[in-house]
C-alpha cells in the first residue's frame, strides 16, 4: 500500500508605512542537540492538535493537512517579527525556545527528516557478447556483465523552503542569512508588479518539490503591486508500508457515513502483527511504512457516528497517552483506499489561536525583516493532498506567507478486530522526532474534497 502526501504552505505579506527596526541576530552555527530537536517537534504537535481542533470546528466532511509545513512556514515568518506580535506568534506556535537555540533547532529537525534511511538495490548491467548466424539470419546475443549495487532511498521525504522577494526591495540581510542558513530558504527575486507572472514563477516551484501533485497554490488576486515578500513550504511524502495489502484482498462493501446512511466503497483487508491499542471509546493503530520509519497512526471510534466525541477528546495530552497504550498484537484490518486534496485560508484560523496582530495593518511588527516600511501578513494559504492504497501512502503539502502593501508467533491468539468501515481521524509520524508531519479526518472515502 503506498501513500502519497503533498502539503503546501504560503505566506502573504503586505507593507504600509516606514518604521524604525531592530537587527535580527546572525544566523547561529551551533548544532542542536536531541533535546532541542524533541522539544520542537513537541511544540509542532501541540500546534497540530490546536490547528486540527480549529480546524475542525470550521469544516466538514474529510480533512487534511500538513502542521509541519504551517509551522515551519510561520517560523520562518516569526524570525522577522518583533514586539508584541513575536510574542503571539511564540504562543500560537508554542515554540519552545529563545531565537538562539530554536532557529538551529528547527534547522536540525529538517535535516533528519530531509535525510532518508537507504538500501542498497541491486542493477543487472547486459552487454553484447557477440553475432551469431542463425536459420532465419544474424541475431545478436547478450550476456550479463556485472550486478551493480547501488543505494536508493526507501522512501521519499523532502521538505524545501524559499523565499520569493520584490526585486530590489532592501530585505534585512541578517534575516534572509538566518533563513537561508537554517531553513535553506534562499531569496528569489521577482516583479510582484506583475501578480499574474510572479504567481506562476512561485506555483511553478510549488508543484515540481510536490511533484505535480500541489498546483496552483496560490490563488489568482492572492498578490498584488503591493506584495513584498512570500514565504513558502512545501513537504512531499511517498512510501510503501512495512506490510502491504494484498490487492486481491481488497472487496467492496460499506462504508457507514453515519448510523442512517452508507456507501460502498473498496475496502483493504490485511492480517499481520501491529502496534494496537483501544478504550472504551476508540481503537487505535499504527501502520508503519518501509523500516519503520514514519507511521500512520488511525484513531477509529467504536461508535459510527463517534468521531465528534472523539475529536472532543483530542489534546496533546491525550494522543500521547494513547500513543504509549500501543502494544503489539495480532490485528484484522480493514482499511478503506482514498484520496482527496484540501485548500485552507487559515488566516482567520490563526487568529482564533491568538496570532492577531501579524495580520492587522498598523499593528504588525516585522521590522526584523526590513527598515524600509512595515508589513503585515495578508493571507496564509495551504494545500494538501493525500493518497492512500495497497501499497501505501502519497502525500503532499504546501503553505505560502504572502505580505504586501497595507491594505509474537505460538498459537495464535484471535486476533483483535480493526475495521475502518466509518469516519476516522489519521496522522503520519516520523517516529525518529516524533514530529506529526500530516494530520487528517475521512468522513467519505470517495469524496474528494477541493
Amino acid at each position: 500500500m503506498k501513500t502519497k502526501i503533498i502539503l503546501t504552505t504560503v505566506m502573504v505579506f503586505s507593507i504600509v508605512a516606514t518604521v524604525p527596526g531592530q537587527f535580527l541576530h546572525a544566523a547561529e552555527k551551533g548544532k542542536a542537540s536531541r533535546k532541542h530537536i524533541a522539544a520542537v517537534a513537541k511544540s509542532g504537535n501541540d500546534f497540530a492538535i490546536d490547528m486540527y481542533a480549529q480546524l475542525a470546528g470550521k469544516s466538514k466532511g474529510n480533512m487534511f493537512f500538513s502542521p509541519a509545513s504551517i509551522q515551519t512556514a510561520l517560523a520562518m515568518t516569526y524570525a522577522g517579527a518583533r514586539g508584541k506580535t513575536a510574542e503571539q506568534m511564540r504562543k500560537t506556535l508554542h515554540l519552545p525556545f529563545d531565537d538562539e537555540q530554536l532557529h538551529p533547532a528547527f534547522a536540525a529537525m529538517l535535516k533528519q527528516l530531509n535525510t532518508p534511511r537507504m538500501a542498497k538495490e541491486r542493477t543487472l548491467v547486459w552487454e553484447t557478447t557477440k553475432s551469431i548466424e542463425g536459420p532465419k539470419g544474424t541475431f545478436t546475443a547478450h550476456g550479463l556483465s556485472k550486478i551493480v549495487w547501488k543505494d536508493k532511498p526507501v522512501y521519499q521525504l523532502v521538505i524545501s523552503n524559499a523565499l520569493w522577494g520584490q526585486k530590489e526591495y532592501p530585505f534585512r540581510k541578517e534575516f534572509t542569512q538566518l533563513v537561508k542558513a537554517n531553513y535553506d530558504a534562499g531569496l528569489n527575486n521577482v516583479d510582484f508588479g506583475k501578480p499574474a507572472q510572479a504567481r506562476k514563477t512561485i506555483n511553478d516551484w510549488v508543484a515540481t518539490k510536490t511533484k505535480d501533485k500541489i498546483k496552483d497554490l496560490i490563488p489568482p488576486r492572492a498578490l498584488t503591486p503591493d506584495t513584498r515578500l512570500v514565504l513558502t513550504n512545501a513537504i512531499y511524502f511517498k512510501s510503501n508500508w512495512a506490510n502491504e495489502f494484498e490487492t486481491g484482498a481488497t472487496k467492496d462493501g460499506p462504508f457507514h457515513l453515519s448510523a442512517e446512511k452508507k456507501i460502498t466503497v473498496p475496502l483493504m483487508n490485511m492480517q499481520e502483527r501491529l502496534e494496537y491499542m483501544e478504550t472504551d471509546t476508540l481503537q487505535a493503530i499504527e501502520m508503519p511504512y518501509k523500516l519503520h520509519d514514519l507511521s500512520m497512526i488511525v484513531l477509529l471510534p467504536k461508535k459510527v457516528d463517534g468521531l465528534a466525541a472523539v475529536e472532543k477528546t483530542l489534546t496533546a495530552g491525550n494522543l500521547a497517552k494513547w500513543l504509549k497504550q500501543l502494544k503489539g498484537e495480532t490485528v484484522k484490518v480493514t482499511f478503506p483506499k482514498y484520496k482527496f486534496t484540501n485548500q485552507f485560508r487559515l488566516a482567520e484560523v490563526l487568529k482564533a489561536m491568538g496570532m492577531t496582530d501579524a495580520f492587522q495593518d498598523g499593528q504588525a511588527d516585522f521590522s526584523g525583516m526590513t527598515t524600509a516600511e512595515k508589513l503585515f501578513i495578508s493571507a496564509v494559504i495551504h494545500k494538501a493532498f493525500v493518497a492512500v492504497d495497497e501499497e501505501g501512502t502519497e502525500a503532499a503539502a504546501a503553505t505560502a506567507v504572502p505580505m504586501i502593501m497595507g491594505c509474537a508467533m505460538r498459537v495464535p491468539p484471535k486476533p483483535k478486530v480493526f475495521r475502518a468501515d466509518h469516519p476516522f481521524l489519521f496522522l503520519i509520524r516520523h517516529n525518529a522526532t516524533g514530529s506529526i508531519l500530516f494530520m487528517g479526518r475521512v468522513t467519505n472515502p470517495k469524496e474528494d474534497t477541493r
